[in-house]
């Protein structure tokens, strides 16, 4: 049976990062998938040419990023980028449509309208913490939670990482690398979502090919600020060691009980709900 997939996300890239596995697979299963971003992210650090509009590049990149993974339809809900202060947080300088500022009612039944026209099944957004922490995920997860209350969409499922390795991995990491200043591997303790609490463990191996293509639609992410960025760094990983690292997609669906494993987003459907 075809179901719908909605995934929002903040901005052009956060999907390559998070649910582009997922994305690719349920495409490949028959099922429609719908991209949602609220921002066109042209406040983000990026390597562009002066001048240059760096909203429309990134959505260009997204739209990219999008018929890689076999989506249906992208929309973009125009709200501005918020951008990030130096210390992480809520910048004090931002556009008067910041998505940060915007109503987040007015902006749920935006999402809403596109959950009922395309009478999703599912709707994907962040945990609480919006990962880790940016002030755009954070709105994501109380727009895209009430929006999903409001259109009586089935499923919800906050995209998110398994905590436990990746403290892990940075603690042990740390014993053979020099990390910048400014990089606290406390922060980690607080973001993303601790294992226990994640009900769904999605194997996207089969499907690192698409997602190592979204990620490299995003050209403009590959670098800027004062050095190689987020994606530039995963693109260079091996492609096997690539299928083991990144093959693997993380979500919590807070209607389960805690202790949950599942292994498909449309697993375990909501009696009443075909």
């Amino acid at each position: 049976m075809s179901r719908t997939a909605v995934f929002f996300h903040a901005h052009p890239d956060d999907e390559a990062l998070l649910t582009a596995g997922t994305m690719a697979m349920l495409a490949a299963e028959g099922h429609r998938v719908v991209l949602v971003v609220a921002t066109a992210g042209e406040r983000g650090l990026a390597d562009v040419e002066p001048g240059e509009d760096l909203g429309k590049t990134r959505m260009a990149e997204l739209y990219k990023s999008a018929a890689a993974l076999g989506c249906a339809r992208v929309v973009l809900l125009g709200y501005g980028d918020s951008g990030l202060s130096s210390s992480g947080g809520v910048a004090e300088e931002r556009p008067d449509n910041a998505f940060i500022d915007a109503d987040s009612e007015e902006a749920a039944e935006r999402l809403a309208k596109v959950l009922t026209d395309e009478g999703a099944d599912l709707l994907t957004i962040y945990d609480p913490a919006g990962g880790y922490g940016h002030p755009d995920h954070v709105q994501v997860h109380r727009v895209g939670a009430r929006a999903a209350e409001i259109a009586g969409t089935p499923v919800l499922l906050e995209a998110t990482v398994n905590r436990d390795p990746l403290l892990k991995g940075l603690r042990l990491a740390s014993r053979f690398y020099k990390f910048p200043p400014e990089f606290d591997i406390r922060t980690f303790e607080r973001a993303y979502s601790p294992g226990e609490t994640i009900t769904h463990r999605i194997n996207v191996r089969r499907f690192a090919g698409q997602k190592r293509a979204s990620m490299a639609a995003h050209v403009t992410q590959a670098a800027g600020g004062e050095g190689p960025r987020t994606l530039a760094v995963m693109l260079k990983v091996p492609a096997v060691l690539y299928r083991l690292i990144f093959g693997t997609e993380w979500y919590v669906r807070r209607d389960l009980p805690e202790g949950t494993r599942l292994t498909h987003p449309f697993d375990h459907w909501p009696t009443g709900h075909g």
